[in-house]
């Protein structure tokens, strides 16, 4: 094998890749996508008092706290700056930044599979996958006149 046969890293910086609003008290920024393995990497950027609605994994996340605090409304731990978290594939949760959190609370996760929102009932309402988030951003991106950023892997 040759120097010239050995993949290279690939680097993006952060203002390579914009943050979306997503409407909810959240932003988006996708890092990395890859529909066939099924994995989107995620920044999100949560304000005070946002409530992800309950849902489940079809694979494992991982999920690395950079600022501010959140947790599960069905777990006491809560997140803070530092924080790793793992969650197994089909563990319920409810993701909720309490209102009296200073600033932004910023995550970043990867996830691999679909996230699958629930009513009260448990019924699946909405599936949320690499190819939905990939397509999402993008055209959030586009409607907010950011072009197509250079995301890894799309």
């Amino acid at each position: 094998m040759t120097i010239t046969d050995i993949p290279r890293a690939v680097h993006r910086g952060e203002d390579e890749i914009p943050f979306v609003d997503l409407g909810d008290g959240s932003e988006l920024q996708l890092l990395h996508v890859d529909v066939e393995v099924g994995l989107w990497v995620i920044r999100t950027r949560f304000q005070p008092g946002t409530v992800v609605p309950t849902h489940k994994h079809t694979g494992a996340v991982h999920a690395f706290t950079i600022a501010g605090a959140w947790k599960y409304l069905e777990y006491p731990e809560v997140n803070t700056a530092g924080s790793y978290l793992f969650e197994p594939a089909g563990s319920v949760h409810t993701l909720t930044v309490p209102a009296d959190v200073e600033g932004v609370t910023d995550v970043w996760f990867a996830i691999y599979g679909a996230n699958l929102n629930l009513d009260e009932a448990g019924n699946v309402t909405m599936v949320i996958d690499a190819g939905f988030i990939r397509d999402t951003y993008f055209a959030l991106c586009e409607a907010y006149g950011l072009g197509r950023p250079p995301v890894v892997g799309a």
